[in-house]
């Protein structure tokens, strides 16, 4: 592997820098709010699948006592 030297080392950082893309507002907002009802659809499935889980349990437990 060859060693650059500290100079082109940066000419080459900025170099890739200068492709990097950033997303507009838009973007950016659309993807937010995508994560948020994520978050909330995660939160509900993941509430029943604990109450369900839990009834379940306590369902068992019942029966053998």
């Amino acid at each position: 592997m060859a060693k650059n030297s500290p100079v082109e080392f940066f000419r080459q950082v900025n170099q890739e820098r200068k492709k990097v893309t950033w997303p507009t507002r838009k973007e950016t907002t659309v993807t937010t709010i995508m994560v948020f009802v994520m978050v909330v659809l995660a939160s509900v499935f993941f509430l029943l699948v604990d109450t369900l889980l839990a009834t379940g349990a306590d369902w068992l437990l019942r029966l053998r006592g």
